[in-house]
């Protein structure tokens, strides 16, 4: 479902942000539901390496290329260690490139020319496909908008400067797109439940008004729902999921617990994991009034609330010193409640009649699409029952011919053995008039071939 998939496209919107700081990242995660205590002491292996997620970008996977090919050099790797957001965001990170070693730099070249060949056979492709309704070029364009495609052979600072921002502009964007097509799920839900009570009597339609009244009164039936990132919420992770004593609860050990990767940040996905206890107070996916894609929904929304509490540089990524300073603030101890989806509108009716009416136009666009091919269909129906009747007249012909020629041959057989049978026999006289008559008449080649013995034959029959 397309709000799962979206869920893993946050993961990694940190590295795009930072780029390349995902490459210090190389502990194997544990689960949220493991105790960390029984897993600290494994031993880590140096240079160890976890499988980068799915960004969701059409050029992810030329981005997770360059970044395996940026951490094989010691001067970038160090760089990265003491460089800032800003630094990274501004491009000064990127003028770093021009002293990487000769072999880096080689590979990086070869892969941007695989990306530009790439790209060059995506948009061919689209273009032949859309030959014949027109295509959008600056669509086509924006594709390259990760790298300098005005020089396609050698990667450049400005092609690191150019996939850097673009990664980082696509996935901030993420966030507004995910709440547009939530937004959009809600409303088609809502248009396609309207209709069908349209089709009810009335009866029908008081039934199913009480049930779904009573769906959604059911659904509003749950525990309280702490505030996400409050020491309440917090407490009962560290109780209910880590097994420990909540009157032990220490935010620096916490913050230690979760950063399951042990890479000294709380990402996107560890902060969404400690949503899970509050999400199963409002959603079962057994109970037919809960929708999961509303769950996912939820989880976002209040990891996208954390972020903005907490996340003071805006990098997607939360340090031990963001953390340690939140639970300082009175919204930490005293937070206001939180209102769940269920406690809001998503939308208001007039988007929903912009929305009704948008379908509206693209039902009639494609009912006259299909009327239109109706049409064709049809024509081209006619065309095809004009082949057949030619082709059986044809046949028709061909069959006479056939019939006409066997009745000559017949004719020349009898002729060549001097009957003289045919005035005794009154009936075979008649027929063989009637035929030889006909093929004088329709068939002009056989007369013809018969112009030097026609008149004395005809003589000695008639």
């Amino acid at each position: 479902m397309m709000m799962f998939q979206m869920r893993w496209r946050t993961i990694l919107s940190q590295q795009c942000v930072l780029l390349v700081t995902c490459l210090l990242i190389n502990l194997e995660a544990v689960p949220i539901d493991i105790d960390k205590t029984k897993v600290q002491g494994e031993p880590h292996v140096e240079g160890a390496k976890i499988e980068t997620p799915d960004t969701g970008l059409y050029y992810d996977e030329y981005l997770k290329q360059v970044i395996d090919v940026l951490e094989t050099d010691k001067h970038f790797r160090e760089k990265l260690q003491t460089a800032d957001i800003e630094e990274i965001k501004s491009g000064k990170l990127s003028k770093e490139l021009d002293l990487v070693s000769h072999h880096v730099r080689t590979r990086l070249d070869e892969l941007k020319r695989q990306e530009v060949a790439r790209l060059r056979m995506l948009i061919k492709a689209k273009m032949d496909s859309f030959q014949d309704t027109g295509i959008d070029h600056q669509a086509l364009l924006k594709q390259f908008e990760h790298l300098n495609h005005q020089n396609p052979d050698t990667f450049e600072s400005k092609d690191l400067d150019m996939l850097i921002k673009a990664a980082t502009s696509d996935l901030e964007n993420y966030d507004k797109t995910r709440h547009d097509e939530f937004k959009k799920y809600e409303m088609m839900k809502e248009h396609e439940r309207r209709e069908y009570l349209k089709t009810l009597n009335e009866e029908k339609r008081r039934e199913e008004e009480s049930k779904y009244e009573e769906m959604k009164k059911k659904h509003g039936d749950h525990p309280k729902v702490n505030h996400p990132g409050s020491k309440d919420q917090l407490k009962e992770v560290w109780e209910e999921s880590d097994g420990l004593d909540p009157n032990d609860f220490n935010p620096k050990t916490f913050f230690k617990l979760h950063d399951v990767n042990n890479d000294g940040f709380l990402d996107e996905q560890e902060l969404e994991a400690l949503f899970t206890k509050e999400l199963e107070k409002v959603y079962d996916p057994k109970n037919e009034e809960d929708d999961m894609v509303e769950m996912e929904e939820e989880r976002l929304r209040m990891r996208e609330h954390v972020m903005n509490e907490i996340d003071v540089n805006k990098d997607r990524l939360v340090t031990l010193h963001e953390f340690l300073k939140a639970t300082e603030k009175k919204e930490f101890l005293e937070p206001d409640s939180w209102e769940t989806l269920d406690q809001q509108q998503v939308f208001t009716e007039e988007e929903l009649k912009e929305f009704e009416t948008h379908i509206l136009q693209q039902e009639n666009e494609l009912l006259k699409k299909a009327e239109d091919l109706q049409q064709q269909k049809e024509e081209l129906q006619r065309q095809h029952d004009q082949l057949q009747a030619q082709k059986q007249e044809l046949q028709q012909l061909g069959n006479t011919k056939s019939e006409m020629h066997k009745t000559i041959l017949q004719v020349i057989s009898l002729y060549r053995q001097g009957t003289y049978q045919f005035k005794k026999q009154p009936p075979e006289v008649i027929m063989f008039k009637f035929t030889l008559n006909h093929l004088c008449l329709n068939f002009i080649p056989a007369t013809r071939f018969f112009s030097n013995s026609s008149n004395r034959f005809r003589k000695r029959v008639f």
